[in-house]
């Protein structure tokens, strides 16, 4: 994975994703961000998560959150330039789910951030931070996401 920076878009596994979302047609867009989703949440059991499928389940539920009220823009040259449907709700939920997953013990992403930057370094708080936003609308919803026991928010 080529990686320029800390944020959601900044490699190019995930500026890829951005692509195909463009190239997409628009009906098509909110099932690549559900499968995007849902492909990371479906590797547990032991299995080790790919950075290449993490780097774009970072970059869908930043698409998730940013239609979230109060939620964080994506503001990257390197993100979607189409405009993308109004995402269902329940994709928040699957986006916080995708996210512990990247930020378990046994996601190859979190591994080479962690070896790169440590635990407290800006794509951890990145990404902790896009959980808690996302995860704060889901709990007004109705939906409460509990913080898994291999996440560990900064301090």
């Amino acid at each position: 994975m080529g990686v320029w920076d800390t944020g959601h878009f900044d490699n190019d596994t995930a500026a890829d994703f951005a692509g195909d979302l463009d190239a997409a047609a628009g009906a098509e867009r909110t099932e690549l961000v559900r499968g995007a989703l849902v492909r990371v949440i479906g590797t547990g059991g032991g299995a080790v998560l790919e950075e290449s499928d993490g780097a774009v389940a970072v970059a869908a539920a930043a698409l998730v959150a940013a239609q979230c009220p109060g939620g964080p823009p994506v503001e990257t040259v390197y993100g979607p330039d189409e405009p993308l449907p109004s995402f269902p709700e329940e994709l928040r939920d699957l986006a916080v789910q995708a996210l512990d997953r990247v930020l378990a013990e046994d996601s190859e992403l979190r591994e080479l951030w962690a070896d790169g930057e440590g635990e407290r370094g800006p794509w951890w708080r990145g990404v902790t931070s896009l959980r808690g936003a996302l995860a704060a609308v889901t709990a007004i919803s109705g939906q409460v996401p509990e913080l898994s026991g291999t996440v560990r928010p900064p301090a």
